[in-house]
C-alpha cells in the first residue's frame, strides 16, 4: 500500500495541470512584479508517448529598467527535455532562441533568433532549466535530493544542491513547514548561489526562492 500510495504521489507531481504565482520583492518588501509557473499535460496522440509541457512568465520592473522573461519547456514522460524555448528582455537587451535536444544523437541544437546555431554534448536524460525544476520536485517527492548535473539554460551550467534545513515560508496568511536547499549554479562565464524553499506537500510545490545580491536578498514568493 506504501509503494502505491507514493506511485501516486509522484504522478501527481509529474503530470497534474497547475498554475503557481508568485511576486518579486526588493530587499525592502517593495514589489516589483510578478512571476507564474504553469505545468500542463500535452497531447500527442493515442499511439504516442505523453509528454508535459512547463512555462514561466517573470515581468519586473524598476525605474528605467524592465524585465520580461517568457521560458517553455517541452519533456517526455522520465520528464527528460525534448524542447526549450527562451525569450528575455532585460532593459534594451532583448534575445530568443530554442534548444532541440536528440538523445539519440548525444547533442542538443541551440538556435538564436537572428543568429547562429550551435551543438551541445548531452548524455541520457538531459534538463533544461526548467524542465530540472520540476525533476527535482519529483525526487524531493520520493525522498530523494539529485546529484550534482549540467542543465541547459542556452549554455551549460554546472548545478549542485545542498539540503539546509526546514524553515516556515509565509504563504498569504498561512506559515508552511519548508525544506530549504541551497543551490550553486556555476556557468561558463559566471556563477551564482541562491535558496529554494520547497513544501513538505505531495507535489512539492516550490514557495520562495531567496537571491542574495549585494543591495540584500531579493525573493521570488508563492501567493497562490
Amino acid at each position: 500500500m506504501r509503494s502505491l500510495c507514493l506511485l501516486l504521489a509522484l504522478a501527481a507531481a509529474a503530470r497534474a495541470d497547475e498554475s503557481l504565482r508568485y511576486v518579486i520583492n526588493w530587499p525592502s518588501g517593495l514589489s516589483l512584479g510578478e512571476a507564474q509557473l504553469e505545468s500542463r499535460a500535452v497531447s500527442t496522440g493515442m499511439d504516442a508517448p505523453s509528454r508535459m509541457e512547463y512555462r514561466f512568465f517573470l515581468d519586473a520592473s524598476v525605474p528605467g529598467f524592465t524585465v520580461a522573461d517568457r521560458l517553455r519547456s517541452l519533456v517526455s514522460d522520465r520528464l527528460c527535455s525534448i524542447e526549450f524555448e527562451k525569450k528575455i528582455q532585460h532593459g534594451l537587451r532583448k534575445a530568443s532562441e530554442k534548444v532541440t535536444f536528440k538523445p539519440d544523437a548525444d547533442v542538443a541544437t541551440r538556435e538564436t533568433v537572428g543568429g547562429g546555431k550551435s551543438d551541445i554534448p548531452i548524455s541520457g536524460c538531459a534538463h533544461d532549466a526548467l524542465a530540472y525544476l520540476y525533476h527535482l520536485r519529483r525526487e524531493l517527492a520520493a525522498g530523494r535530493l539529485p546529484q550534482a548535473q549540467t542543465i541547459l539554460f542556452g549554455a551549460p551550467y554546472q548545478i549542485s544542491l545542498h539540503f539546509a534545513g526546514t524553515e516556515e515560508i509565509r504563504v498569504n496568511d498561512q506559515r508552511i513547514p519548508a525544506d530549504r536547499l541551497e543551490a550553486r549554479l556555476k556557468g561558463p562565464a559566471s556563477q551564482s548561489k541562491f535558496e529554494l524553499f520547497f513544501a513538505h506537500d505531495a507535489t512539492r510545490r516550490l514557495l520562495k526562492v531567496r537571491v542574495p545580491l549585494p543591495l540584500g536578498s531579493f525573493s521570488m514568493d508563492l501567493v497562490d
